[in-house]
This record gives structure tokens, C-alpha cells and sequence, in this order.
């Protein structure tokens, strides 16, 4: 017989399920509705990451991937020997023994996708970490222009189909790489009548941008930052 006449299983039950909720909520936490999506790091090493992201709660890490699993770089590999790629990477592992060319590749879409989310948002601070001031600048007033002509841009990326290191190279402490980004998007700017003044909504059109991001190698700040945005030529 249990207490109250409550048989002693069930009592033991109940204490092992308040416990698991306990420990549950403690290891989760309580969700407001309010928090925002995670700032993006890229190019570094599991351990480095999580000592940063301890020390400053804006980094977050990737999931494993075959390449951290492996060590591999593949785009480091198929770099043209004696290239001026090559020798750029070089020059960037050299600088910083975590560099791995593939994780850039994979942060640097999820950064691409983040921004451009953003700014067709119309709120650009959720990035700022990773868009240097001249850039940031340039977004902002194309959303303020955007802004006073009452439309409303409305971005949505299908995919990437292709992302390609074009460029590496030191300057100083700073390692800068250029990525070419091909993806499919539906671009569609509406007026303040909600009417589609440019673009289609059902259109789907492969679009190629080229950015330029940059890292102090000597910083312990992961993050990568956007220094230009530029079209092919």
C-alpha cells in the first residue's frame, strides 16, 4: 500500500516523471516566440567554436559533416596547382591551421541565404554582425529607398545550385576569399497597393553574385564578414 491509498508503483511513476521534466526544462529552457535566428560561423574547428560560442553567445556551431568527420578539403584539392587559388589557400591554412575551404563554403551559403533573407525583410540588424559598415550602409538605404516608394520586396531562394571559391588571398592578418553564389530565386517588388510592379510570382530565375568575405586570422572571433557584393562582369 502506498500513501493515501495510492498504490506505491504509481507513486514511484510520478516521481520519475516530474524528474524527467525537470531535467528536461533545464537542459532546453522555455522559448519565448521572441528569439532570433542564430548568427552563422564558418571556418573553423568544433572546439574553437564552442570556446567562442561560450564566450559570446552570437556563434553557433554547424552539424558534423563528412568533411569534419574526414578532415578532407576537397576544394582545396581540386585547386589548380601552382594557381593563384591554390596559393591563396595555401596562404590562408598557413595563417590559420583550422581553415577548411569546404566548411567556408557551407557557412557561406547559410550566411548568403541569411542576408539576403533580411534585407528583403527590411531589417538588416539581425546580420549585422556579419556585414562590414560600408556594406551594411549600402543595404540599408536601398531598404530606406525601397521604404519611401512604398514597395515591398518579397525574396524567396529555391536554391543554390553551385557555390565556387573564385579568389584567395592574405592581406596582412586578413584572409579574404571571393564566392560565387548560383542560385534560383523568385524575385517580386510590390507597390503600396500590394500590386506586383516588378518581377513574377511563379517565375524562377537563376541568378549569379559574387561576395567577398574576410577574417582577422589572428582574432578569436569565427565569423566571417561580407566586405563586397559585386555581379559578374
Amino acid at each position: 500500500m502506498g500513501v493515501d491509498g495510492l498504490p506505491i508503483d504509481i507513486i514511484i511513476f510520478a516521481a520519475i516523471a516530474a524528474f524527467i521534466v525537470l531535467r528536461l526544462r533545464s537542459v532546453l529552457g522555455r522559448r519565448t516566440g521572441n528569439e532570433r535566428p542564430p548568427p552563422v560561423t564558418f571556418g573553423r574547428d568544433r572546439e574553437a567554436s564552442r570556446k567562442d560560442r561560450d564566450a559570446d553567445k552570437k556563434v553557433v556551431n554547424f552539424p558534423e559533416t563528412t568533411t569534419r568527420k574526414t578532415g578532407m578539403d576537397l576544394t582545396y584539392e581540386r585547386a589548380k596547382p601552382g594557381s593563384a587559388l591554390e596559393l591563396g589557400l595555401r596562404q590562408i591554412k598557413k595563417a590559420d591551421k583550422t581553415f577548411n575551404a569546404d566548411e567556408f563554403l557551407t557557412g557561406a551559403c547559410a550566411a548568403f541565404e541569411m542576408i539576403l533573407e533580411a534585407f528583403a525583410a527590411g531589417d538588416m540588424e539581425p546580420v549585422k554582425t556579419f556585414v562590414a559598415a560600408d556594406v551594411y550602409r549600402n543595404f540599408e538605404d536601398a531598404i530606406a529607398s525601397r521604404e519611401e516608394s512604398g514597395e515591398t520586396l518579397e525574396n524567396t531562394i529555391v536554391g543554390i545550385n553551385k557555390s565556387d571559391i573564385l579568389e584567395a588571398r592574405m592581406e596582412g592578418r586578413n584572409a579574404l576569399l571571393t564566392t560565387k553564389f548560383v542560385s534560383e530565386q523568385i524575385n517580386v517588388v510590390r507597390n503600396s497597393a500590394g500590386e506586383v510592379v516588378d518581377g513574377e510570382e511563379d517565375r524562377v530565375s537563376e541568378v549569379t553574385d559574387i561576395w567577398t568575405f574576410m577574417r582577422d586570422t589572428q582574432s578569436r572571433d569565427p565569423n566571417w564578414v561580407l566586405v563586397e557584393t559585386r555581379s559578374p562582369n
